[in-house]
């Protein structure tokens, strides 16, 4: 098992993990010599490898991403760099898309509003081990982790199955046991239909099933329409 290494002269080494280049390429020269990037990735697989090899101070994600989204990066980094801090840079304040990267392992949530001053001082923050929100999003971290189970009306099943699907992937499932097309439930969760896709995919892999028949049949087994 591998750490970060200790970082030279106060500058955090950063990995940007975001599927647009652009944007990546703008928080590069935005944070200029305040971090170091030492590695960009695009999906989740690849930064997983990327973030193994580089050992990062912190890693700067994206909470949607093309392979299953940022908590799914945590997740998977997690199990053998368990010292490596993660601080989620999303345009979405999404209340399921905070909890899942904070319960996935994330040390921050800063929404893509932030200045380039306040950023590059999150990124050392978490790197020094604190725990760094938007304003906006600390009090209702706060709230929705004391009101636990969650933070919607999503309740633990005490079904492994169920409960290694995060709050989005529960609600796709269910409506697609409801019958529901994915432009239909990419319009009833103000989604894009890629994300939802990926969703699927995601839960198709977690409940080791091959489609959405299979997939129908498994949540109605369960009740879950």
């Amino acid at each position: 098992m591998s750490t970060p290494a200790v970082r030279a002269a106060g500058r955090p080494r950063v990995v940007l993990v975001d599927d647009h280049g652009i944007f990546r390429s703008g928080v590069r020269l935005e944070l200029g010599p305040r971090v170091e990037v030492v590695g960009e990735a695009e999906d989740v697989a690849p930064a997983v490898e990327l973030i193994g090899q580089l050992l990062p101070d912190v890693v700067l994600l994206d909470v949607h991403l093309p392979g299953g989204g940022g908590h799914a990066v945590i997740t998977e980094v997690k199990k053998d760099h368990p010292d490596i801090k993660f601080l989620a840079l999303s345009a979405s304040d999404a209340p399921e898309d905070v909890i899942a990267v904070i319960r996935a392992g994330a040390r921050g949530y800063v929404t893509k509003t932030i200045s380039t001053a306040d950023l590059a001082d999150a990124i050392t923050r978490v790197a020094d081990g604190d725990a760094v929100f938007s304003h906006r999003l600390a009090g209702f971290v706060l709230d929705a982790f004391a009101a636990a189970p969650a933070a919607d009306d999503i309740k633990p099943s005490f079904d492994p199955e169920l409960d290694q699907l995060t709050t989005r992937e529960r609600e796709v499932l269910r409506l697609i046991a409801q019958g529901y097309t994915y432009k239909e439930i990419a319009r009833e969760l103000f989604i894009s239909g890629k994300t939802v896709e990926s969703h699927v995919s995601s839960v198709l892999r977690k409940l080791q099933l091959s489609s959405r028949h299979q997939l129908t049949r498994w949540a109605a087994e369960r009740k879950l329409t």
